[in-house]
């Protein structure tokens, strides 16, 4: 939203007595203004909510001053600790990604020319192959705190209940400068036109794309979906960017055992190309979940195993894993239609 239009609905909320919208669009002017790195307006800004008021009515959520902001118990809030180049992207993704860094860090140029820097980033692909780690990368490199959405706390089985609580979410949100991640997206931004789906969910679509158009482009949102055929057409069209996340190729994978391995330091008596072939992972995450083993056997060896058995034995067992799962997959299956 604009600066102009948020001083409107702050004097709004004033003359209407309304204190809580009134503090919520002050907090979304002093993160607006600090994202323009006007720190020194934006200070004022936050000690002027922070003085105690008189006359508090009894039961209000407050504590020492501060509004305990409705909508936190949607969010995960962490700090992002993964540099995009610990990554292995494609070319063109890793350039799209450099480029809206880039609008992020110049915002003010752009402001300076009329124009607002892209903040909607939509992640399709299979599971396992990034996209969590790019939303979490990209609150890195923009030093923003990570604000992951929990379905569990948004999501209700009570009539209009989860479109309030996704206002609330998305009013807390805009109090400060922030990387929102939304991971199965799909789950809340669905196909109006479905026959299967109730009234209710549509409801939630109609709210969420309210709100996506509100928020400010110093709140960047990245959404991560399985399943783009089924979002709804009108949620796709807001996104600003879409990338898509593919399984690796060879190639691709290579590299990044060849970039584990050199961690160990070690002989491993496999070259990364021959490892990766042995284990064939199908995916990055699966990659992961094999050296985070044989990180932890390699610790515990404390020495007293060579890394080059530990490797043998990891991958032995990786082989037997494998054929267990093969075998559930070809004997044991269920003949359900869901299976096939």
């Amino acid at each position: 939203m604009a600066q102009s239009d948020l001083i409107v609905e702050l004097v709004k909320a004033s003359v209407s007595g309304d204190q809580e919208s009134a503090r919520v669009t002050a907090e979304a002017i002093a993160a607006n203004e600090r994202a323009k790195k006007h720190t020194i307006v934006a200070d004022r800004i936050t000690r002027a909510l922070a003085t105690p008021q008189k006359n508090s009515r009894v039961g209000s959520h407050r504590s020492g001053g501060f509004r305990v902001q409705e909508g936190t118990s949607g969010i995960q809030r962490r700090n992002p600790e993964r540099p995009m180049s610990s990554l292995f992207l494609d070319k063109h993704i890793r350039t799209a990604c450099q480029e809206f860094l880039e609008e992020q860090d110049r915002a003010d140029v752009l402001r300076a020319h009329g124009i607002e820097p892209r903040h909607r980033i939509l992640l399709v692909g299979p599971p396992g192959n990034g996209k969590t780690s790019l939303a979490e990368s990209i609150a890195f490199e923009l030093a923003l705190p990570l604000f992951t959405v929990r379905y569990d706390a948004v999501v209700t089985s009570y009539l209009g209940e989860t479109a309030q609580r996704l206002r609330r979410l998305f009013d807390f949100v805009r109090t400060e400068p922030c990387v929102l991640f939304f991971d199965e997206f799909d789950a809340i931004g669905k196909e109006r036109g479905d026959l299967h789906e109730t009234g209710e969910i549509k409801r939630v679509v109609t709210t969420l794309l309210l709100q996506l158009d509100d928020l400010p482009s110093y709140c960047v949102l990245v959404a991560a979906t399985n399943h783009p055929e089924l979002l709804d057409r009108a949620t796709w069209r807001r996104f600003e960017i879409k990338l898509e996340l593919r399984h690796p190729d060879d190639n691709q994978m290579t590299e990044y055992f060849a970039h584990r391995l050199r961690e160990f330091n070690d002989k491993s008596g496999y070259t990364a190309k021959r490892l990766q072939s042995v284990i064939s992972p199908k995916s990055f995450s699966e990659a992961e979940d094999f050296f985070l083993d044989l990180h932890r056997r390699y610790v515990l060896a404390q020495g007293n195993v060579t890394f080059r058995t530990i490797v043998k034995e990891r991958v032995k067992a990786k082989s037997i894993q494998t054929d267990q799962q093969e075998g559930y997959n070809t004997n044991d299956r269920p003949s359900d239609p869901a299976f096939s």
